[in-house]
């Protein structure tokens, strides 16, 4: 799957640097310009890991830290910090806050982007460019369906749709959120749309007897449930 980093960081310059640079390695990057923005970022889908630089105005990262564990909805993702504070004790007061591993700056964009694959890994996130769960697989980078390891024409949107639903086992998102992470922020189209490409999705998964997967959320919209795969391949 494609992996999604939140930035934190208050520096346009260098949060700009450090978004065209994940970008480039392959990441899907939401920013945030402070710890207070975060928090409202972290509200609702959560990314696979959250880089927050120490310096934030009003919150600290540290602090920001501490928040997000403390909170059962955010308290298992992966933490990386990007601070200017090197030394050993600096270093331990942030790991005693929650986070899991350090960038000094000044830092190298490579440098970034291996201590994000790194972290994934360690916290066990999918491998890269696969998602397969349900008795489907998705090879993102070839843009492949694969079911009973027979490929599946699906179109584009479908696709992404699958995807990020599968990245995303078991939570139920709105319409809304399904546009914007979908279709993207600056494509203006009704929320309706989301139902007629769900609907294409099912018809598509159904004569494979996957369609039960995409699940409908009374009062709130879909999900994605691995748990409802059948026994045996249709």
């Amino acid at each position: 799957m494609m992996h999604s980093v939140l930035l934190v960081e208050d520096d346009p310059e260098i949060r700009e640097m450090t978004r065209f640079s994940l970008t480039r390695s392959g990441f899907d990057v939401w920013e945030a310009e402070s710890a207070e923005d975060a928090l409202t970022r972290l509200d609702g889908v959560l990314p696979s890991i959250v880089i927050i630089d120490w310096m934030l105005p009003a919150m600290s990262g540290v602090e920001l830290a501490q928040r997000l564990r403390r909170d059962e909805h955010t308290a298992s993702l992966p933490l990386l910090m990007l601070t200017a504070r090197g030394e050993e004790a600096d270093k331990l007061k942030g790991f005693d806050a929650g986070i899991d591993d350090y960038v000094v700056k000044p830092f190298s964009p490579k440098e970034l982007s291996a201590r994000v694959r790194a972290l994934l890994r360690r916290v066990g996130a999918p491998e890269e460019g696969i998602v397969d769960s349900g008795g489907i697989r998705l090879e993102l980078k070839s843009h492949r369906l694969i079911i009973n390891d027979a490929p599946v024409h699906i179109g584009p949107t479908e696709f992404r749709l699958l995807a990020f639903l599968m990245g995303n086992p078991e939570r139920a998102f709105d319409r809304a959120a399904l546009l914007d992470r979908v279709w993207g922020r600056n494509v203006y189209v009704e929320e309706r749309t989301v139902d007629v490409h769900v609907l294409r999705l099912r018809k598509i998964l159904k004569s494979h007897g996957r369609d039960g997967l995409i699940q409908t959320v009374r009062g709130v919209g879909y999900r994605f449930s691995p748990k409802s795969a059948p026994a045996k391949d249709s």
